[in-house]
């Protein structure tokens, strides 16, 4: 009776438990503890609630007010697989915001004000799948921010404002299959940017700022099926431009392009749709090497059917070729019609007015069709994408900046003009411009207030020009200014104070000009840029504290010029540089320390390229844990430091060395036989090992084919291990016995 009664009470307490967990639901949110789903859209709250039921596994709490997801913020919950934060204000998600959320599925922070995603943001998300993070205000992605999410599948970064792709920036996502990046502002993506996303079958980049193919970063990905371009002002595409051998559809419409080269697929070999709709393209060429493509779109193109495209038409005709969406605007007699609708001897090049049935019709083609242009201004010799907000005067041989742009106008594109001078006002009524290019246009001097009233320019193109000095006062006006390009100029000297008129200069490109040393002076006012591209400039010397005012630098571009030396000294103080490149400077030799300076947050060094005689073996102090990738190539090294050290090592070149596979590289050798990294080094020293890689050289004198731990012992001088000989079993049972000997004494 009494266990009766015990097991009673014993249940009773336990349902009393259950119970009191049940009902633990905030008083502003829907708790079903049926479904375990917790709601609290839109409560004005202004932080994770904390009474939420543990056993919840959907959290929905959209539409609020939370500025700041705190450190473990959802440990009282383990058990969620959904969460919901889209609409929160969200500003800032502290490391370690998500640990203990280890059976997470899907996480959305969109249409959020996030703009920083460190390495340490989402930790602990081992088993998310589905990750969305559009339409925040996102810069940067620290290295290392994906490296947990090993099982994620889709990544969701549309509408932020990210303009450049690191190398490996999406390191860790080892089952990603979609990657968007669609409307950010993307207009450098780093070759390696997209390493190591072996299993990616569909990439959004449409609606960024590429004006040229990211190449080399897309032939890295290997099983992408799925490519979408669309909506970059890009203007040509050139032979294999496209090398992704597992590709079968391809977006390239509404771009500026005008020209496609009739190899730019050829190594694509299962393309199957491509769409050109809504471009420039006048004519194209027959495609090599599609044997695959099934569709091919270019409606909304001027697409002129005369003898250009004739060998199109014919390319068509065959029946193994793909259905082609193809309608001519030119000449007037067959605009409109579809190209597939003509005979190949209609498609010819008029040379007499006769050659067309219809003068009339040569007539009205003669004219320029207005009948788009009313109430849609654009000036003379230019042409207004409209739809697009583009308008582009490249190469019309004009000697003054047009007036009369669309007031609407994101892009102008008047590159390859003679204006020789900006004058104040150039471009009134722009206010919504976004990127202007004026490369190669004579261009020797700007003017104070030249591009007043351009209050939303992120992007300027001053490249190739003549421009010899530079004063604060013609940068007026530009706020917002985020890239300035001044590169291939005729710049000797960086005043003081130059920049100091724009607040938002990102990143500064000074490439190519003659411009010998950097003085205290040079970047001053231009504390606020992070990447500095100072190649090719015939730098000899750089002051001690010539980069002190761009301390926060994350990216610094040295390469190309004449340095004879790290500048160690100079680089003092850089706590956040992430990215320094020294290739091809005639340093000989790399002392200890080099780059100490530099070594909590220094990532990707290159030193290819400089005649490279000597590496101390203290040059690498520091570099332990951050650095990533090392380029040596193409240098005069026959030894290098020991490489265990740098742990975190993911890319290395040192191809084209004159290695000595001798005693003192036998640690080389052995590194590279333990790691996972594909490594490039060919001896070429000693006599018997020329030609070999430094992997596969017998190291024979030393040692080479012992364990590690016995190195020390094994490489005295003196000793039969040395020779490749072994001790009789007689001699070392008589050694064992000595020592056991020894031992008895000493006890």
């Amino acid at each position: 009776m009494f266990w009766l009664c015990s097991s009673h009470w014993f249940l009773g307490a336990v349902l009393t438990s259950l119970v009191g967990r049940t009902v633990a639901c905030p008083p502003y949110c829907i708790c079903d503890n049926i479904q375990r789903v917790v709601t609290c859209i839109k409560k004005q709250l202004t932080e994770v609630p904390i009474t939420i039921p543990e056993a919840t596994k959907k959290l929905d709490i959209k539409g609020n007010n939370i500025n700041l997801i705190p450190h473990g913020a959802f440990l009282p919950i383990p058990y969620l697989t959904h969460l919901n934060l889209q609409k929160c204000n969200i500003q800032h998600l502290a490391e370690g915001a998500f640990r203990g959320l280890g059976q997470l599925v899907y996480l959305n922070l969109g249409f959020n004000n996030i703009e920083f995603i460190f390495q340490e943001t989402f930790d602990g998300l081992m088993s998310l799948q589905q990750l969305t993070i559009d339409n925040n205000k996102i810069e940067e992605i620290r290295p290392g921010a994906f490296s947990q999410l090993g099982f994620l599948n889709f990544l969701n970064l549309e509408g932020n404002l990210l303009v450049y792709l690191p190398p490996l920036v999406f390191q860790g996502l080892q089952q990603i299959k979609h990657l968007r990046l669609s409307k950010n502002m993307l207009n450098n993506i780093a070759d390696e940017a997209f390493a190591g996303l072996w299993t990616l079958k569909r990439l959004s980049l449409d609606d960024n700022e590429l004006q040229y193919l990211p190449t080399e970063a897309l032939s890295r990905l290997k099983n992408v099926a799925r490519l979408d371009l669309s909506q970059n002002p890009m203007t040509y595409l050139g032979e294999e431009s496209i090398r992704m051998q597992s590709l079968k559809r391809l977006a390239l419409d509404n771009m500026a392009l005008q020209e496609v080269s009739h190899a730019a697929f050829i190594h694509s070999p299962k393309l199957a749709m491509i769409d050109f709709h809504s471009n420039q393209l006048q004519a194209l060429q027959p495609l090599e090497g599609l044997e695959s493509l099934r569709m091919i779109n270019l409606t909304g193109n001027p697409i002129q059917c005369n003898c250009l495209m004739r060998p199109f038409r014919e390319w068509m005709a065959n029946f193994t070729r793909p259905k082609a969406e193809v309608f001519c605007s030119t000449p007037g007699v067959f605009r409109g019609e579809r190209l597939d609708s003509l005979r190949l001897i209609d498609l010819k090049c008029v040379s007499q007015p006769s050659d067309y049935e219809d003068e009339e019709e040569l007539k009205l083609e003669s004219k320029p069709d207005t009948s788009n242009q009313e109430k849609r201004p654009c000036p003379e010799l230019c042409d207004c994408q409209h739809d697009l907000q583009h308008s582009s005067c490249e190469g019309k041989g004009l000697r003054k900046i047009p007036k009369g742009f669309p007031i609407d106008a994101q892009l102008l594109d008047i590159r390859y003009n003679d204006f020789h001078l900006v004058p104040k006002g150039s471009f009134p009524n722009l206010k919504n411009l976004v990127s202007l290019h004026m490369q190669k246009c004579r261009i020797h001097d700007i003017h104070t207030g030249a591009f007043r009233g351009l209050k939303k320019l992120i992007y300027l193109y001053l490249s190739g020009n003549e421009i010899s000095s530079l004063q604060p006062a013609m940068f007026e006006g530009l706020l917002d200014l985020t890239y300035l390009y001044l590169d291939h100029n005729k710049l000797s000297y960086v005043p003081k104070g130059a920049f100091k008129l724009l607040p938002n200069l990102f990143a500064l490109h000074l490439e190519h000009n003659p411009i010998p040393r950097l003085t205290d002076d040079n970047m001053e006012g231009a504390e606020q840029i992070r990447w500095l591209h100072l190649t090719g400039d015939n730098i000899t010397y750089i002051s001690p504290t010539a980069l002190r005012p761009v301390g926060e630098l994350q990216k610094l571009f040295l390469d190309e010029n004449k340095l004879t030396a790290v500048p160690t000294i100079a680089l003092a103080g850089m706590s956040m540089l992430d990215e320094l490149r020294l290739s091809n400077n005639p340093i000989r030799q790399i002392g200890d320390t080099a780059f100490l300076p530099v070594a909590g947050s220094l990532q990707h060094l290159w030193l290819n390229d400089m005649g490279l005689e000597k590496i101390f073996d203290g040059a690498f102090d520091g570099l332990d844990a951050r650095l990533e990738s090392l380029y040596l190539e193409n240098n005069k090294l026959n030894y290098i430091p020991d490489l265990k050290k740098l742990t975190n090592l993911h890319t290395i070149d040192l191809s084209n060395n004159p290695w000595n596979c001798d005693c003192p590289l036998l640690h080389l050798h052995r590194w590279i036989r333990n790691t996972n990294l594909k490594v490039t080094a060919v001896c070429d020293l000693p006599v018997n090992s020329t030609g070999l890689s430094v992997k596969d050289a017998p190291f024979d004198n030393c040692a080479g084919n012992l364990p590690e731990k016995t190195e020390s012992e094994s490489s005295k001088p003196g000793q039969e291990a040395k020779q490749g000989k072994r001790k009789p079993k007689k001699a070392k049972k008589q050694h064992k016995s000595e020592r056991k000997n020894k031992k008895n004494k000493r006890q």
